[in-house]
């Protein structure tokens, strides 16, 4: 299967994005002060474990998106530069 080049580009985008917004939003949890994410006694909460669960899955999510996405834009790199090596000979 091939992907379009905007379709690749828009994978790749959405993978760094997904990275880009869930490390600030763990890096935010981590330091949650309002009691939500730790108890009184400094242990994370139920709220802490879930938004966690919820992070690493978007991270995997989001990496395999932007492999795909990335696989997409190198194999039609390869396929324009063979195109234009075929072309010249």
């Amino acid at each position: 299967m091939k992907l379009s080049r905007a379709a690749s580009w828009f994978l790749l985008a959405f993978g760094v994005w997904t990275w880009f917004i869930w490390v600030s939003f763990v890096r935010n949890l981590w330091k949650n002060g309002s009691g939500l994410a730790f108890d009184t006694a400094g242990d994370p909460t139920a709220y802490f474990w879930v938004h966690l669960t919820l992070a690493v899955t978007s991270f995997l999510l989001g990496t395999a998106v932007g492999v795909i996405g990335l696989r997409g834009v190198l194999a039609l790199r390869r396929g324009s530069r063979s195109g234009a090596e075929d072309g010249a000979a």
